[in-house]
């Protein structure tokens, strides 16, 4: 069975994204992006909600390729470019960069690439993520949290009918106070 890991950047009260979908507050450090391209480049398969890959697609698959471009960046960039992908959504019909669409019910598909065999699974979008949380789906947590209060936006956790137990297997600080914390999920 392949692990499901939901990890995202958050503000100190919880949110991915501030109202209007406002990343501002987001920007990792160059060791905090090297954590992250390190994720992407040991990811099986990464799961995307519509809005997230919406926001991905339109800079990373040419990412590496603009002026002034890190060598951090085009690392990321074709780590991503290459890395597998299964963007989730009813409201588009194509997808790019070695990506597949899945528009039928996402538990179900989640469910069954689980089950398949291979590499590590991580799943992003807060309304996809939220799906496979309800389900008990995920069975680790990444929450790299920012020393900052945006006071609503879309949040990291959803309402959850029963509660989830959770075993703490990591903990790192990374500059500008921002302090990962990796949780496994108790079955």
């Amino acid at each position: 069975m392949r692990k499901l890991t939901f990890g995202m950047n958050l503000t100190l009260d919880g949110y991915i994204a501030a109202p209007g979908d406002d990343l501002g507050w987001s920007a990792p450090s160059d060791e905090l992006f090297q954590w992250w391209s390190d994720r992407v480049g040991a990811t099986g398969l990464a799961l995307y909600g519509r809005k997230l890959w919406e926001t991905m697609s339109s800079y990373w698959p040419t990412a590496d390729q603009q002026p002034g471009a890190t060598p951090a960046e085009i690392e990321f960039a074709r780590r991503w470019q290459a890395m597998p992908k299964v963007v989730f959504s009813s409201t588009i019909s194509t997808v790019d960069w070695n990506t597949r669409l899945v528009t039928g019910d996402a538990v179900t598909e989640i469910t069954r690439l689980k089950a398949e065999d291979g590499g590590p699974i991580d799943i992003g979008g807060a309304t996809l993520a939220a799906a496979a949380m309800r389900a008990g789906l995920i069975d680790e947590y990444v929450l790299a949290t920012a020393p900052v209060l945006v006071g609503s936006g879309t949040p990291f956790f959803t309402a959850l009918d029963n509660w989830v137990n959770l075993t703490l297997v990591e903990t790192r600080t990374f500059p500008d106070g921002v302090v990962l914390t990796r949780y496994e999920t108790r079955h």
